[in-house]
């Protein structure tokens, strides 16, 4: 079961009403390469990470370094992903709601309630609710949020390695002048989403 909720205040509930809580959110959505990354997080109401919040308004650094404390804090975290194939095949909505999914599933700790980002929910064997805006008003949202982040920009680094004619790690695969560049200089990777319309317009041409 799946609704919509109201504004909540930015903190965690392990136990309401009975339930085991985790939040979940993405990352990875807009970029033309790489793959879409979701990440799930109970955190423990005992152990609290100052600092939380959309991990779009934080800095680089402080996301790695809040990513490190909710590692070492959360009663379990978890981060997953769907490839560029994936999102070929299943459009960029599914691949992230099967991402989440399969974070969810991935947690070594089983919730009972998935707090999710945004205003759809995967489909799970657990209740889950969408925040919108969830990343900027429940802790465990915010935190799911930056571990998904800082897991994509890592791996969009290290795909960079592989394709440094595309400077990944400079615009982490989102569809700036850079990239779009490089793009029409080089022609498409394997790690591009041909379905993408800038992708797709080089592979028609």
């Amino acid at each position: 079961m799946s609704k919509a909720s109201p504004t909540l205040p930015l903190f965690d509930m392990f136990d309401y009403e009975g339930e085991i809580i985790c939040g979940v959110d993405e990352a990875g959505r807009g970029p033309l390469a790489g793959p879409v990354m979701a990440a799930a997080v109970i955190l423990d109401p005992m152990r609290p990470i100052p600092g939380l919040r959309d991990s779009k308004k934080l800095t680089e650094q402080k996301r790695d370094l809040l990513a490190i404390e909710i590692k070492q804090y959360a009663l379990a975290w978890a981060v997953a992903e769907c490839s560029e194939q994936e999102i070929d095949e299943l459009n960029i909505l599914h691949a992230s709601m099967l991402a989440m999914r399969r974070a969810v599933e991935a947690l070594k700790v089983i919730p009972t309630l998935a707090l999710i980002d945004g205003n759809r929910c995967p489909v799970m064997t657990i209740r889950s609710e969408a925040i919108v805006q969830g990343d900027d008003k429940v802790a465990a949202i915010s935190a799911a949020s930056i571990l998904a982040k800082t897991a994509r920009d890592l791996a969009l680094k290290k795909l960079h390695e592989i394709y440094p004619q595309y400077a990944l790690d400079q615009h982490k695969g989102y569809p700036t002048a850079l990239h779009l560049e490089r793009l029409r200089e080089h022609g498409i990777s394997p790690i591009h989403r041909k379905s993408y319309a800038p992708v797709r317009a080089l592979l028609e041409s």
